[in-house]
């Protein structure tokens, strides 16, 4: 089942580019499916092999409500197939601590459903690609750009759900022609050092190249690379056997403290795609059991490899450890390999198998497996490069991974096909995970210090952080505060349970309505927001860059224990969500609070009239805005007030709402303005005033 190779996006006619765009579509939707066929029955489909992710039923409908939503956000479509399944299967779950994954609130539909919706959406996405005007070359700008994207993103999902199929109890599976395993295996391999001579490291992908990629790959980066010695195959099963055989499980000594935490939670004592019995391990594939094959790479996490490599280190009597990012690459470069997509004679992009093989069929240069077979873990947590942006399409890819908690795997496995299969490529995954994964190891003479300090470098982000958290400008109250101190007084006397902050931005405002509320939601669609108000949460601390001029900066650090906030940390949920698609567990409160949202919405009166609906009778909305009307965010049919009407008479956005809500709501109290200040810069500031709207919901 070989899988097509990224498409080049710049190259030949634009009738040849539509035509490649549907193949390369068509391939992707397939193969996705026919992945999902070798489960036996519906029942499949609810289950849950990896407890910190969703049923695999998420998995099937997500990809699909990906095209959709990102289709919406770049306007190429005004109409929603399914609101319901584009909010349920709209965000996934990143791969928190161990326990983190509520599945309470959740009504799966069944598969049935997801199927007919699979297929409107496919002939939704093919009706596009037929009539969207071609003009290359596709960049990020271009029309095609978030169907390439929603191909790419489902390429990744292609081989996570493979995984968590891997992980899924045999019965509920069935072995495929489509998904062949290999059938070759031997005895443990000798695995030698080579060195890689000193050299020099660049990676330098423009916004205009003409391979799809992911914000990450994009920017400049250079290094040099001191002499290193590496190992010349994967680290394979049979290695491994030794370190699990002499206790290395049951060793603390071989773990770093996170790996420790992970080991003593799970009792994990061999890797989790082995399992052990009385004649010995046997070795799980993704449809099958197999006598332990000692000569294919080891799949395991970065905790895992690392025991491994502090447990070779006492038996060489010398340091070894994974490579860093630029280690790798420069082995790849040593090696000899000049292109771009790592699929022609590996073990990748489904051109071989769909399992892996032994560790010494594929060489180039000195080394076997430069790139498949397995992914290999890096030293390195996921970094931007100099110049990095984020997609306004999807600004949540990367940028809630670098924290340091998030290290990169390079060179793609057995599965990995379409942008995974690229050079170019950098994922990343919490060290705890487990993807079709193994390592190889390094020794050198150079020291890595690999840090958890962490700070918000992203300008918009770092505005709002010092808005929300740092000190007051101008003279003037800081808004968040201020707004959940409006919010509560007009609450007076009414229910103080349920509270939700719709468009929460970094959750300053969440965490002060916390200290009444029994129970607070904050919203918002951005998951650079979210991560940092989580990390509010987590930490007690935000840190973050703002400009003072020009190229200056300055680091700040806020802590919740200054701002009164330590008792309330816990006491709020955050979730990234679309104001305009709810997810149907976010109702029954007695107060919502959407503060300087409503002008930024695309339909905000349909927004409203759905959101009162949230409320419970005699609670309140509360709207604030400084109704700055704008068609950026707003087409001007949509706008809520701030013109004259068809009989020339001015409506105001205050009028507007009352007349969108007349039939649900009543204004409460006159209109308050609160002002705010948000500073660009250490000596430009944003004065603005923001208008509070109170409604009391009467039905």
């Amino acid at each position: 089942m070989k899988s097509l190779r990224t498409l080049h996006l710049s190259e030949g006619s634009p009738e040849q580019k539509r035509n490649e765009l549907r193949e390369y579509f068509l391939d992707s939707f397939d193969t996705y499916e026919s992945l999902f066929s070798v489960l036996n029955h519906n029942d499949a489909f609810y289950q849950r092999p990896e407890k910190l992710r969703h049923p695999l039923i998420f998995y099937f409908g997500h990809t699909a409500t990906f095209f959709v939503n990102k289709l919406m956000l770049a306007k190429t479509i005004s109409t929603r197939i399914n609101p319901k399944f584009e909010a349920l299967f709209a965000v996934g779950v990143d791969e928190m601590s161990w326990d983190d994954l509520n599945e309470r609130n959740y009504d799966w539909p069944n598969v049935e459903e997801v199927w007919a919706y699979r297929n409107t959406v496919r002939d939704l996405v093919l009706s596009l690609i037929e009539t969207l005007p071609v003009s290359l070359p596709i960049t990020w700008e271009n029309v095609f750009w978030p169907i390439v994207m929603g191909i790419e993103h489902e390429r990744i999902h292609l081989e996570t759900s493979s995984v968590l199929i891997r992980q899924l109890d045999l019965k509920w599976v069935n072995p495929s022609e489509d998904w062949p395993v290999c059938t070759v295996s031997g005895p443990t391999p000798a695995n030698r050092f080579k060195p890689v001579p000193y050299g020099a490291v660049k990676r330098d992908k423009p916004l205009d190249d003409s391979y799809y990629g992911w914000d990450n790959e994009y920017g400049f980066h250079s290094a040099e690379v001191d002499r290193f010695e590496m190992t010349q195959q994967l680290v394979s099963n049979g290695e491994f056997l030794n370190f699990v055989k002499d206790g290395g499980y049951y060793t603390d000594k071989y773990w770093e403290d996170e790996g420790n935490q992970w080991r003593t939670y799970t009792k994990a004592e061999h890797p989790t795609f082995w399992r052990k019995t009385e004649g010995g391990y046997v070795y799980r594939s993704m449809l099958e059991e197999l006598a332990l094959p000692l000569d294919w790479p080891v799949d395991v996490n970065y905790h895992e490899a690392k025991a491994y490599c502090n447990y070779m280190s006492e038996k060489l009597g010398e340091s070894v450890r994974l490579p860093t990012e630029d280690e790798w690459s420069r082995m790849v470069d040593y090696s000899g390999f000049k292109g771009r997509l790592f699929e022609e004679g590996l073990n990748i992009g489904l051109g071989k198998y769909a399992s892996s093989e032994p560790v010494i069929n594929n060489k180039q240069g000195e080394f076997f497996d430069i790139a498949g077979n397995v992914w290999q873990w890096t030293e390195t947590p996921i970094y931007p490069f100099d110049g990095f942006k984020v997609h306004p399409l999807y600004d949540d890819f990367t940028t809630p991974t670098y924290d340091n908690k998030h290290n990169l795997i390079k060179g793609g496995s057995w599965i990995s096909t379409g942008n995974e299969a690229s050079k170019d490529s950098r994922y990343a995954f919490r060290r705890h995970f487990f993807q079709h994964a193994g390592f190889r190891m390094v020794k050198s003479d150079t020291k890595i210090t690999v840090t958890d300090f962490d700070y918000e470098s992203d300008t918009q982000v770092s505005q709002y952080c010092a808005f929300h958290y740092g000190a007051n400008r101008l003279g003037v109250e800081n808004f968040a505060k201020a707004s959940a101190e409006y919010c509560i007084a007009q609450n007076h006397g009414k229910s103080f349970g349920r509270a939700l902050d719709l468009g929460c931005a970094v959750g300053r405002a969440s965490f002060e309505l916390a200290k009444v509320f029994d129970h607070v939601d904050g919203i918002d669609f951005s998951a650079r927001f979210i991560k940092t108000a989580i990390s509010m949460q987590e930490r007690g601390e935000v840190r973050y860059n703002t400009i003072t001029e020009g190229e200056l900066t300055h680091f700040n650090v806020n802590k919740a224990s200054d701002l009164g906030l330590v008792d309330v940390l816990s006491k709020v949920n955050f979730h990234q969500g679309d104001a305009g698609n709810l997810k149907p567990q976010f109702d029954n409160y007695d107060l919502i609070f959407m503060g300087n949202l409503v002008d930024r919405l695309s339909n905000p009166a349909e927004v409203i009239k759905e959101v009162i609906k949230r409320v419970n009778v005699g609670g309140l909305l509360i709207i604030a805005s400084p109704f700055t009307w704008l068609e950026e965010y707003t087409p001007r049919e949509n706008w809520l007030g701030g013109y004259k009407d068809d009989s020339g008479e001015t409506l105001s956005s205050t009028q507007a709402l009352i007349d969108t809500l007349a039939n649900s709501a009543e204004l409460v109290s006159e209109p308050q303005e609160i002002p705010f200040v948000i500073a660009e810069t250490q000596r430009k500031h944003q004065y603005t005033f923001s208008q509070f709207n109170v409604f009391k919901r009467i039905l």
